[in-house]
């Protein structure tokens, strides 16, 4: 059998799973470029709800590895499951598809595919996700775990190529704005790309993985358990994930402990004012990721076999503590920055087109595409002069830089007022800060996850990596919507014959009519809060990132030093 290994710094393989990547990346930022819109526009529900379910949604799609990374480790292996979500994921846009075509005649069945849909993706991402990253760290030899930085680096720029080129395509066909209102009946043209992407990408990886996807001896990675080589397995260590029943059972009474803390927390914080799939997200699926992402610390660490195994599992989880918030702060992308770039965002760029509010998030895939071969470079040169900081300090540096966009949009949202428009040239300055975060934290954060795991636990804690992602997600939602009311809020309750200030300061009541039209048109009639905190308006919103990421960044820095012992040699 050929062998995957070439006289290049990085064998075949990675190209092959690169691509797969790429396409698989096309169709969820594709349609998650429109995800939020479409709910909002064609769903008839409002930017709160929206941005709670698209965090409810998000955070899913990122728990389900722990349960794809399970089965593959014991079950099915890498290879069945990278195809069986594929295949989910393509079907799950399918039925996207057919809910933006029946909106309008049928909006509750068209909700109900909607669920659905969501549902099928959730599950496709849980076992594609984690069985993909684990195959790029199984692709090298111990002796060649150094360059997984730069391996994972040229993944991540896959994943952002994807990403660009689903963020152009997608809004031009699916995100129609006509006599200044949002045309929702193309937005099916969007799931309809998306989902054919999966399928190409779905149909590279069977074609070319029995060639390619093989260790440096041409033999196959990522098959059934029980067929794997032992390659790459330190001496003694066990090949299989395995857990005593009795801390099972400990795992499973914490998880519902915890379960019922967090929900009252989140209920007592934020409260049900109505029944609908936004409360539903935050009063069940939120709980439940927090909780099931402690209670699978527990597990894991109670297996592990000795004191160094024990710290280097610590590690992955103290780093997936911090970046919880910064998914929390990037992933505003899809829910209250969209929003704003659609109500408040003056979007006119070169001749005077105006950019779909959907594609300004485009900016983040072109800097990650023009980004990720220096950052690689830089990583290597750095390390070849015995500079290289390790990898909880990058991921410090990352935290810092996503605290510092907020901070630069907040004072530059801070005298707009209802009525003012954001230049597009400051959301276009916070993508590329945010870009070299994300550079600096997710690729590195992966790779961490490559060097310190055990390789039975391998696709497993990476399901525990991605849990951090959940939960940032979920945060993300939960601060996305608290958003405050934005210009065409203030527009709409004009319309109305209304002044919004008047009734967030309450200085005017609603008569039963102006209530009744307020909620029709999904206006607010109060401010929103967090953690006690008041929100007012723009420049309140974006602080609340700023602060949390830059006390996030202080403390991960200031600890690096002790993890770096934990890590025991690797770097």
């Amino acid at each position: 059998m050929e062998t995957a290994q070439t006289n290049s710094k990085h064998p075949k393989g990675l190209w092959v799973l690169f691509s797969t990547e790429m396409w698989e990346r096309f169709n969820f930022y594709g349609m998650r470029a429109i995800l939020s819109l479409f709910m909002v526009h064609a769903l008839m529900l409002g930017e709160s709800d929206a941005s709670i379910i698209y965090g409810g949604f998000l955070a899913l799609c990122y728990l389900t590895p722990l349960l794809g990374g399970f089965i593959s480790d014991r079950f099915l292996g890498n290879r069945y499951c990278i195809m069986l979500g594929g295949s989910l994921m393509a079907i799950g846009q399918l039925l996207l598809f057919y809910s933006a075509t029946t909106f309008d005649s049928n909006l509750d069945f068209s909700k109900s595919l909607f669920w659905l849909g969501l549902l099928v993706i959730i599950f496709g991402n849980g076992f594609f996700k984690p069985n993909i990253s684990s195959m790029v760290g199984s692709l090298y030899p111990p002796s060649e775990k150094t360059k997984l930085d730069s391996a994972f680096t040229i993944f991540y720029m896959g994943i952002n190529i994807g990403a660009l080129l689903s963020q152009y395509i997608v809004p031009i066909v699916a995100d129609v704005v006509v006599d200044g209102k949002q045309d929702p009946f193309v937005f099916k043209w969007g799931y309809l790309l998306a989902g054919g992407a999966m399928i190409l990408g779905t149909l590279i990886f069977f074609i070319l993985k029995d060639k390619y996807v093989v260790n440096p001896e041409g033999l196959p990675i990522g098959g059934l358990p029980k067929n794997n080589s032992k390659e790459g397995f330190a001496d003694g260590e066990s090949q299989t994930a395995k857990f005593a029943g009795k801390n099972i059972g400990i795992a499973v009474v914490l998880f519902i402990l915890l379960f019922f803390v967090f929900r009252y927390l989140l209920v007592s914080e934020f409260g049900f004012s109505s029944v609908g799939m936004g409360q539903l997200v935050k009063g069940i699926i939120y709980p439940f990721i927090y909780s099931a992402g402690v209670a699978l610390a527990f597990l894991i660490m109670s297996s592990a076999e000795n004191k160094i195994e024990r710290q280097r599992i610590w590690v992955i989880y103290i780093v997936s503590f911090f970046i919880i918030f910064f998914w929390a702060a990037f992933e505003q992308a899809g829910s209250s920055l969209t929003f704003i770039a659609s109500n408040q965002t003056d979007r006119t760029f070169l001749f005077g087109w105006q950019m779909p509010a959907s594609m300004v998030q485009i900016f983040n895939g072109l800097f990650v595409v023009i980004l990720a071969v220096p950052f690689s470079i830089l990583w290597d040169k750095l390390r070849a002069k015995g500079k290289e900081p390790i990898s909880p300090f990058k991921q410090a540096i990352g935290l810092a830089l996503i605290a510092l966009s907020y901070f630069i949009i907040a004072y530059n949202v801070k005298d707009l007022g209802n009525n003012g428009l954001l230049a597009i040239k400051w959301l276009v300055l916070l993508y590329f800060i945010q870009t070299c975060g994300e550079l600096c934290l997710s690729p590195i954060g992966l790779s961490l996850v490559g060097k310190l795991a055990p390789r039975r636990f391998a696709s497993l804690l990476y399901g525990v990596f991605f849990i951090a992602n959940a939960a940032g997600y979920a945060l993300a939602g939960t601060l996305g919507a608290i958003i405050p009311a934005t210009g065409d809020k203030f527009t709409k309750a004009k319309e109305i014959g209304v002044n919004l200030q008047d009734v967030l300061d309450k200085k005017t009541t609603l008569n039963p009519e102006q209530a009744k039209a307020f909620s029709t048109a999904q206006l607010p009639t109060e401010y929103t809060s967090f953690a006690g905190v008041t929100i007012h308006n723009l420049f309140e919103f974006f602080m609340v990132f700023v602060v949390l990421c830059g006390i996030a960044a202080i403390l991960l820095a200031v600890i690096s030093p002790v993890l770096k012992k934990m890590m025991h040699g690797i770097r």
